[in-house]
């Protein structure tokens, strides 16, 4: 039997975990180039002279940004011979969504893109509860272990989050500049999205299923 393209289940005893921190640079380091990207957009097309073909700023910055998803994918399947869901789900809509900005001249895909991507999750996560199954273990596995009550509430209030996320992209990106919808994408959502996940410490701590030491005596 050929091995699976995708990563293994959570439980799986020959899924291979990479580093925290890595999967970590793996997973934000697209968005960093993203944003220095858009920011310097006029500096790198002066210095690599094919990028200005791509147009202005944002285009540049959507072409690396492209890229370095691709190389992100890459390593990890070089490290662990499978793809990561989330990241691979997503991957896919920068390419379609990013080729569609490129080809097209109209940044208005690429701003769509984070909109389709937290839609499309909160859906999986609300619609796996339909039919009683957490998926969020694919994301928090090698963090957390809960117990099926606690991976039912954290997958509905991650489901509703990635919604809530989906609905204030639509309102920065329509509301306001292209140069306050990167910022906003890189030092607005990753602060609202760690505050949400500490937020939800108190009930990853009531159902968790950490061993604790016996008493003594």
């Amino acid at each position: 039997m050929n091995p699976p393209i995708l990563e293994r289940d959570p439980s799986d005893p020959k899924r291979k975990e990479i580093n925290p921190l890595l999967k970590l640079a793996l997973e934000l380091g697209p968005l960093m180039v993203f944003f220095f990207a858009n920011a310097r957009g006029e500096w790198l097309s002066q210095k690599f002279p094919a990028l200005a073909e791509m147009g202005g700023p944002i285009f540049v910055a959507t072409g690396l940004f492209m890229i370095a998803t691709a190389i992100a994918l890459a390593v990890s399947w070089l490290l662990t011979k499978t793809l990561p869901i989330m990241p691979m789900v997503s991957g896919v809509v920068v390419f379609v969504f990013g080729g569609l900005t490129l080809y097209l001249q109209d940044d208005i895909f690429i701003k769509m893109k984070p909109t389709i991507i937290n839609t499309l999750f909160g859906g999986v996560l609300l619609g796996g509860l339909w039919f009683g199954k957490s998926l969020l273990g694919y994301v928090f596995d090698s963090a957390f272990s809960l117990d099926a009550e606690g991976w039912r509430k954290l997958t509905l209030r991650w489901g509703l989050f990635f919604l809530f996320l989906a609905v204030v992209n639509e309102v920065v990106w329509r509301s306001f500049s292209t140069d306050t919808w990167v910022a906003f994408k890189v030092w607005g959502i990753m602060p609202i999205t760690l505050v949400f996940t500490f937020s939800q410490m108190p009930l990853i701590m009531r159902h968790s299923l950490d061993e604790k030491p016996e008493d003594q005596g």
